[in-house]
This record gives C-alpha cells, structure tokens and sequence, in this order.
C-alpha cells in the first residue's frame, strides 16, 4: 500500500474538481477548530470581508458589532458611514501592516500619529478616509471618534472567539517620516498626495508573514483563546501603482496573501484559513461568481461562499475511503508524470 490508496476522492483532481458540475464541488475546508452560535465572532479586512458579518447574523450566529450606529440613521446613512459593515468603524483594512497598525494603536504599542486632513472647512482621518464621509467639525473631533473605535476594538477583542480577518493587498502607501500605512493613496479618497511624504510600497512575503504574525501575537496576549480565521479577498486590484500590468500585480498580490495564510494556518493550531479566494477564483468556475467587470462578486458567489463556509462548520470531516478502482491516465495527462495518482483514486 501507498499514501495515496487511503486518501478521500477530495484528495484527487478528477473526482474533487473535474467530474462535479461547478456548484457541486465542495468539501473544500476542514475547520480547524469549531465555532458555536453563541461564539463571539469579529470580522476586519478588505471589501470583500463586508459580506461575511451580514451572513453571520443571518444565521443566527454571534457576530459582534462593536461600534453601533447611533438611533435616527437610515440605512443608507449607516452603510456611507460604515456602521455595521465591520465589527469596528476601521474602515476596510486592506493588508497585514494596517491590521497591525491599528492593534498596535489600540494597546498602545505605539502612538496615534495626530495627522489629520481637511477639506472645505471639514476634517478627515487619514487612516480611514471613507468612513465619515461628510467629515467631523473640528481636527480633535476626528482624533475622539478614532479613540473610540480603538477603545472599541479593545473590549471586543477582550472576549471574542474569532476574528475572521480577510487580507486584500500587498501594495500600500506609507509615510515616509513615520512609516504609518495609508488604506488608499493620499489625493484619490481624500487628502492631497505630496511625493516628498508619500511613498508606495509593495508588500513581500517575508514581511507580511511578520506583520500578520505580530498582529495575532498582540490580539493573543490580550485575549489568548481567542482563534484567527484568515481568508484571501477574491477581488483583484482595481489597479496597480508597480507600473507593471494589472493582471500579474493581481497575481503576485494574492499568491503573497494565501502563501502567507496558508504558512501561518500550518503552523499555530490557533491559526485556520478559509478558502475564499479559491472558490471565487478557481478556474473550474469560469469566473461565473464576477459581474461583468470581473472584479465585483456577485450575491451569488457570495452565497456560494458561505454555503460552503457554514456547511463546513456543520460537518465533521469524512472518513478517508481506501479501495481504489480508477483507470490509469490517458490523453494529455500521460505526459504528466503525477497523473498516475488518479489510479488510486476511490471516486
């Protein structure tokens, strides 16, 4: 006997991926630890982490808004001003230097800077530019609401379960003076870029890996059973600032966030990764979950997703099945020496 007559059919390309009609492929994460609806669960990261809040709550789950929006507010109202999108008001925290930035404030490894733009008479967070879209009266107005959320994130994170953290990109713009990371280049949201303060930077894997390890290192110290959930956004770059083509920038993005991902997932035990990205983007599924402009998911993928999320939540894995009865390779697969491995293929 080999390792490969007691694995699973969802072991195998063939019978996981090449037989199934796209909406049947599943069996795609084994949860590492378990997550009951009474959890306390918290969700930060890039756009596409928005859906997962929203879906928590609809099936009945413990997800945390920790910064509630104020009575009066209509629904668009909250949504412009990023109440209830994330469990905090953070805005979107596209990479791992953000998420650790912002923890870093929040338990006061390091100081807030006091930078603050304004416009038209009105002031603006620089470190979350979108969240107040109208802006705040006065600069000391803008530092008190950035308090609160980091007063916010605290006492979540005090007894949360999970944090669901969806990392979105490797390329950010710093400060050149201190260092701080920006969610969007100065000059395009708000603000007014200066290439004497603003520099780009294009994340590599050694220093996500650091960022993001840090980050959960602070949140554990405050909260050590608290457990990290990572996904990759499936939304490629809206563009890329490297010069290079936007296609490859995408490619080069991902593959640093789910390396990543996947490196942590393996070694801490307190660390899982959700396949996300894989489901969206996978090429079994023809780009079907994208509108039209091939960035934006539809509500479809995004069902997709979470059927797949809260099934996998449901179910303990499957016993591995050990007789074996597939043909060998043929065609275009007996040039590939793995090919071969289908032969023990159960399915």
């Amino acid at each position: 006997m080999n390792p490969y007559e007691s694995l699973s059919p969802r072991s195998f390309w063939r019978t996981a991926v090449a037989e199934p009609e796209p909406t049947a492929i599943g069996d795609l994460w084994t949860p590492k630890f378990s997550l009951g609806q009474d959890d306390p669960v918290l969700t930060a990261g890039s756009c596409f982490a928005r859906h997962i809040g929203r879906a928590l709550l609809d099936q009945g789950m413990n997800w945390r808004d920790a910064e509630p929006a104020p009575p009066g507010l209509t629904e668009a109202e909250r949504q412009a001003r990023h109440y209830g999108v994330f469990s905090f008001r953070t805005g979107n925290i596209y990479t791992a230097a953000a998420l650790l930035q912002w923890l870093s404030w929040a338990y006061g490894e390091a100081a807030p800077p006091d930078e603050v733009w304004s416009e038209g008479g009105r002031f603006f967070d620089p470190f979350r530019p979108s969240v107040e879209p109208e802006g705040y009266d006065s600069a000391e107005a803008t530092l008190a609401a950035r308090r609160a959320t980091l007063a916010a994130m605290r006492g979540a994170l005090a007894d949360a379960r999970c944090l669901i953290f969806t990392l979105g990109l490797t390329e950010a713009w710093q400060n050149r003076a201190d260092g701080t990371v920006y969610p969007a280049c100065p000059g395009t949201v708000r603000g007014t870029f200066d290439t004497e303060r603003h520099a780009f930077c294009n994340f590599t894997f050694a220093e996500v890996y650091r960022d993001l390890s840090a980050a959960v290192e602070l949140a554990r110290a405050a909260n050590p059973q608290l457990r990290v959930l990572l996904t990759v956004s499936p939304v490629p770059l809206t563009a890329t600032a490297t010069g290079g083509h936007a296609l490859t920038a995408t490619t080069y993005s991902k593959s640093v966030l789910r390396a990543v991902a996947g490196q942590l997932a393996q070694e801490h035990d307190h660390i899982d990764y959700f396949p996300a990205y894989e489901i969206i983007t996978g090429f079994p599924f023809k780009a079907a979950f994208f509108e039209p402009n091939l960035r934006t998911v539809t509500p479809e993928g995004v069902a997709f997703v979470m059927r797949q999320f809260f099934g996998a939540l449901a179910q303990r894995p499957a016993e591995p099945r050990r007789d074996r009865g597939a043909a060998p390779a043929h065609g275009e697969d007996f040039w590939c020496d793995d090919a071969v491995l289908d032969y023990y293929n159960a399915g």
